[in-house]
Parts: structure tokens; C-alpha cells; sequence
């Protein structure tokens, strides 16, 4: 009850005046203490306990997906397995959870096959959980193979279905499984329209996110919360509607949030407006001061005017504030293991391989006509070195280290941590064409499929 309430010290307490606890009292403290976001106290828990049982594993691994530590909880589901613990539908759905978190497809798949193998039934919890997988590792062609063939849904499925084609940018297909939602009678809640939102947003469907955000107090009887405030000012901003935008802010019935001056503050970076970035990132700071993405989003206003005195003024109030930038990271699958790289990393084992073949493909692009786009190169700086330090974004070591491993038939899959910029977009979009390989890429905000030198977003994110 008191790890339910996350009142973690509580659950302490109450846990200290067990004379002798057994398997389950500490099996609950261990969900408390994972689940409250000390996951490291709730391991040296469970490695001290006596015996486990298969509810004492799940509670362990459980608690590292929560808190996003998902390659710890891959480790555990293999030691448990080889402990010859029982592996159930809850230990599965965790697992793949992990899975999705790293966009780790491989791994995804040998846990669906593991469910198959022991006969387990296509439950809505196994089913739901293997459409996010899917979806979250990109190939929304097996979620929705997965999502057709379930006997029985309930509002999560059809919602993570939905999220699923809106984050690989599929708008008009997410609109069109709504509405046939809405038709088996399956009633939608607030996260369906704030995924339906962002689907829309992505593909530029402006009409039909209005539509749709008109709809959810009308049709379906629910408030807006400030999540879907924040989708459609983001719709109207990317669509280059920023009186809109502007309007709808001032309209709103609610106080903004972060979320929706942080789109405003996207959108002005998009259609570069300096003035109206200002006007946002003020709103933004006077809620939370230290975001360091929007601070550099502000730097990226400015240096596309090449206003190098705005991007000095923006990295000085980093400085005087304590904000670091988040170093970009990209995660690749390769043999069941992940492998990550940072921005300007030498430390990978196959790193002389990888900075072989980043030469190749910086050359063979060059013979293609590729500039280096160093627009969003935050410092003053001369132009070569510009190109040196772009051409070490994370997600081109990924990629190099994926021509180098991977079969020549094999899909190149990345994960990173950022938004893509630029020069890295047009620069993946270069490599699928002239490597002959296909490249999906997971940023921040969402997918990006690369073939034959074009982007499924069509240079529109």
C-alpha cells in the first residue's frame, strides 16, 4: 500500500518491524523500493534473499524497466531463465518492455518466440506489449500483423496500435484506425487523442487534428489536458501556422505548460523566427529554467541567422545557470547485444573499423555532391572544424559500425536519445542510396525510415 502511494519511506518502516520476513513481505519491498526509484537498494535486497520465487524475479526486473534500466533487466530475464525460475506472461511483458525502450528488435523478437514456444496464448497485456515492441523498434508491420491477428482488444491496444503508425509518421493510417476504433465501439481516452494529436502533427494534417481535438469534449465527453494543448500548438507551429499557434495559446482555458511554449519555441526554430523563438523561450524559462534543449533551440535560432552574439548571450546563461547539454548517444543492435555511441566516441573495441569505413562514406558522399550542412554548429567557429566536429555525431558512428557488422541485406536500426539534426538527416538520407541500404532511426520525437535517398517523413519532422 505505502509502495503504491510512493511513499517509499513508509514502506521502510512498516518493513523494519517484520520479525524474520519471508519471501513475500520482502518480494514487496523490493517492488517498493524499485518502483520508488532505488532500484540499486531494491537489487541488494533481492540478491540477499534466501530463495526467490518467480514473483521475487519479476519485481526485480519489473522495477528496472521502471526505471528505465533496461539493459539491467534483459540481464536478470536471462538469469532468471538460467536459474530455471518460472517464466510467465509478467516476465515477458517486462522483458519486451525492455526491449522497447532500446529499440532492441532482435532481442523483441526472440522473446515473441519464446511466448510461442511455451504455448502461451495472444492474452490483450502480451498482445498490447508486443505491439509497443514492434512499434517502438520500427517495424509497425509485424505490430499491426500482431494487432490483426489478437482475438481480443481493449482501449490500450487499439490506443498503442494507433501510437505506433503516429510515431513512425503514418498519419493518414493512424487517422484511419481510429475512426474504425470509434466504429467497433472501443471508447478512446485522453492519451488516444494525445497519440492521434502527434500522428496528425507529424504528417502536417492540420484540418484533421482540429477536427479530432473538437471531437474529444463533444463526442467523447472528455477535457483537453494540457498534453493535448501542447500537440495542437506543436500541429499548428510545424505547419507553419504560427498566428495560429500564437491564437490558440491565448485562447487556452488552462495556464500553458512547458509542453506548449516548448513547441512554440520548436516551431519558431523550424520557420526561423527569431523574435517569436524569444517571445517563447522567456515563457518557458519563467517554468523551468534549467531545460537544456530549449536553450539549445534558442542557439539554433540564432545560429541559422548566424547570430553568433545570440548563441554567445544563450551558452553564457547555460553556464551561469549549471545547464549542460545532453551529449547526443545512438544505440544499435548487433548480434542480440547493444551497442552505444556518444558524440565523438573513440572508445568502441572495432573503432579503427569504424573510423575506416566514416571515411569511406564521408568520401563517397562527397563524390555524390554532399555539403556538410553546419548550420546547427553552435560555436563561432571556423568552417572546417565545423565539418569535423558534425561529421562525429553519434548516430553516423552508429551507422558506420552498422555498415561494418551487419549483413549487406540486413536493416540498419538506430536509437537516439536526441532530435537528428540536419546534416545528419540529409547526410543518412545520402548513405541509403549510395550504400544501398535501408536505415531506420528513432530520435526523440520519432521515426525515420530511410531508402533510396529519401526519409518516410519527407523532410517533414
Amino acid at each position: 500500500m505505502y509502495a503504491a502511494a510512493g511513499d517509499v519511506g513508509a514502506a521502510r518502516a512498516a518493513f523494519a518491524e517484520i520479525a524474520g520476513p519471508d519471501v513475500v513481505c520482502i518480494t514487496a519491498m523490493v517492488g517498493a523500493l524499485a518502483t520508488g526509484g532505488e532500484a540499486d537498494a531494491a537489487r541488494e535486497l533481492f540478491d540477499g534473499m534466501p530463495q526467490r520465487d518467480h514473483v521475487a524475479w519479476n519485481a526485480m526486473i519489473a522495477g528496472y524497466v521502471h526505471t528505465g534500466r533496461s539493459r539491467e533487466a534483459l540481464r536478470l530475464f536471462d538469469e532468471m531463465r538460467h536459474a530455471g525460475a518460472a517464466v510467465g506472461e509478467v516476465t515477458l511483458v517486462s522483458a519486451l518492455t525492455a526491449c522497447a525502450q532500446l529499440g532492441a528488435l532482435e532481442r523483441g523478437k526472440w522473446v515473441h518466440s519464446c511466448a510461442h514456444s511455451r504455448g502461451m496464448r495472444l492474452s490483450v497485456t502480451l498482445g498490447t506489449a508486443l505491439i509497443d515492441m514492434y512499434s517502438k523498434c520500427g517495424a509497425v508491420a509485424a505490430a499491426m500483423e500482431v494487432f490483426d491477428s489478437m482475438g481480443e482488444r481493449n482501449v490500450y491496444t487499439w490506443t498503442s496500435a494507433v501510437s505506433g503508425l503516429a510515431m513512425n509518421g503514418m498519419g493518414r493510417d493512424c487517422l484511419a484506425l481510429f475512426k474504425r476504433m470509434e466504429s467497433t465501439g472501443v471508447e478512446p481516452n485522453g492519451v488516444t487523442f494525445v497519440v492521434v494529436l502527434r500522428g496528425c502533427s507529424m504528417a502536417g494534417l492540420v484540418d484533421e487534428g482540429r477536427a479530432c481535438f473538437d471531437s474529444m469534449k463533444s463526442n467523447h465527453g472528455i477535457d483537453p489536458w494540457l498534453e493535448h494543448y501542447g500537440c495542437m500548438v506543436d500541429l499548428y507551429g510545424r505547419a507553419g501556422r504560427l498566428d495560429d499557434a500564437v491564437n490558440f495559446i491565448n485562447g487556452m482555458p488552462l495556464e500553458p505548460h512547458e509542453g506548449v511554449w516548448g513547441a512554440l519555441l520548436n516551431a519558431s526554430r523550424i520557420h526561423k523566427n527569431v523574435e517569436l523563438g524569444k517571445y517563447a523561450m522567456d515563457k518557458l524559462m519563467a517554468i523551468e529554467s534549467k531545460n537544456d534543449a530549449a536553450h539549445v533551440l534558442l542557439s539554433n535560432i540564432y545560429a541559422d541567422s548566424q547570430n553568433w552574439k545570440g548563441v554567445s548571450n544563450v551558452r553564457n546563461m547555460m553556464k551561469a545557470k549549471g545547464v549542460k547539454k545532453v551529449p547526443g548517444c545512438s544505440a544499435i543492435e548487433v548480434g542480440g547485444k547493444v551497442h552505444e555511441f556518444f558524440v565523438g566516441g573513440k572508445t568502441h573495441p572495432r573503432h579503427k573499423e569504424i573510423e575506416m569505413m566514416l571515411a569511406e562514406m564521408n568520401q563517397r558522399l562527397r563524390l555524390q555532391g554532399y555539403i556538410a550542412n553546419t548550420k546547427e554548429v553552435l560555436f563561432d567557429i571556423e568552417e572546417e572544424d565545423k565539418e569535423d566536429a558534425i561529421s562525429l555525431h553519434s548516430e553516423k558512428l552508429a551507422i558506420a559500425f552498422g555498415l561494418v557488422a551487419l549483413p549487406e541485406d540486413m536493416e540498419i536500426r538506430i536509437v537516439k536519445n536526441l532530435r537528428v539534426c540536419e546534416d545528419c538527416h540529409d547526410y543518412t538520407k545520402m548513405i541509403s542510396k549510395v550504400f544501398n541500404r535501408e536505415i531506420v532511426m528513432r530520435d526523440r520525437n520519432r521515426f525515420h525510415h530511410f531508402k533510396d535517398g529519401a526519409c518516410s517523413c519527407k523532410d517533414y519532422w
